[in-house]
């Protein structure tokens, strides 16, 4: 009976510390995680703002780009496949992460693809793969349509920016007035949750207090970039048109935030484009289903 009952005691006083000390494991959990690909934090000054990228890996040079409310270790799951064939680079856009958020600073999408633009340029890299998802796979596209001789190949996962694709969930929700993506309490944030995935990915409790507090933390920032950005988006349809850049297009079939249709519109712009409708899949598939979405990718790539 004594010992069952340290056994209770010591299993109470490790859930305890873990919601106490949860931070800095939470800190030291993300470090260990970058360090299983090899990546490094790092930082660059651009337009003002103090930019934070983790780097690593060998080969060609693979930029990626979160989605909105996310960051560079959204990338996390996904890299160590990846960092064996591919440099990686993958950003905190100004405003998000542990990058510089500027209250004065305009976050709409013109000015992000500059301070991208001066950012691929201050590393000296003159030809990269580009890739993101949702938001990041947006900026990704438009940036390889303005600059095609700079991109080789863009991934995009889910991208934002198809505008005659059919409503999603997400967007009934704008219709209403409200902004999943802006969390303000722990419902908002497992409404999120629930709305990016078919199949939640187990994250401690610990953790996703975490995560949570962190999305509260940022929501009044991140409206004003929402506000900035989307105002008035512009569209996929058109900015790709004519684009010959190779692409391989990742949508979910169950994507609650951008309905799987644009898939579909995207494939047919973008010609010769490889497009594959991931079944059971919500909107982050590197999150998701990580060993997956990076077969696909090296893949298409020819290096698997």
């Amino acid at each position: 009976m004594i010992a069952i009952a340290i056994v209770v005691f010591l299993f109470i006083f490790g859930l305890a510390g873990m919601h106490l000390f949860r931070w800095p494991l939470f800190n030291a959990a993300v470090r260990v995680q970058r360090a299983k690909s090899g990546l490094s934090l790092k930082q660059v000054c651009i337009d003002g703002h103090e930019i934070a990228y983790l780097d690593g890996g060998k080969g060609e040079t693979l930029v990626l780009i979160h989605g909105f409310g996310a960051n560079k270790d959204n990338w996390a799951r996904v890299s160590p496949m990846l960092s064996r064939h591919f440099r990686l680079i993958i950003i905190d856009l100004p405003g998000f992460g542990d990058s510089t958020r500027d209250e004065g600073a305009r976050y709409d999408v013109e000015s992000q693809l500059t301070r991208l633009r001066l950012f691929i340029q201050a590393l000296g890299l003159n030809s990269v793969h580009l890739g993101g998802n949702s938001m990041g796979g947006y900026l990704s596209a438009l940036y390889s349509a303005r600059h095609p001789d700079g991109v080789r190949s863009q991934w995009l996962l889910a991208p934002a920016g198809v505008t005659t694709a059919n409503p999603s969930k997400f967007f009934n929700y704008l219709e209403r007035g409200e902004n999943p993506l802006l969390v303000r309490d722990p419902s908002d944030f497992r409404r999120l949750i629930g709305l990016c995935f078919n199949k939640i990915p187990y994250v401690p409790n610990a953790f996703q207090r975490c995560l949570c507090e962190r999305n509260i933390g940022e929501r009044e920032f991140n409206e004003k970039i929402f506000n900035e950005m989307f105002d008035d988006p512009l569209s996929l349809e058109l900015e790709l048109k004519g684009c010959v850049t190779k692409t391989q297009i990742l949508w979910g079939d169950k994507d609650q935030i951008l309905d799987v249709s644009g898939a579909g519109i995207l494939s047919e712009i973008i010609k010769g484009s490889q497009s594959i409708v991931m079944k059971h899949m919500g909107h982050c598939p590197m999150l998701e289903r990580p060993d997956e979405t990076a077969n696909l990718y090296l893949k298409f790539q020819s290096l698997k």
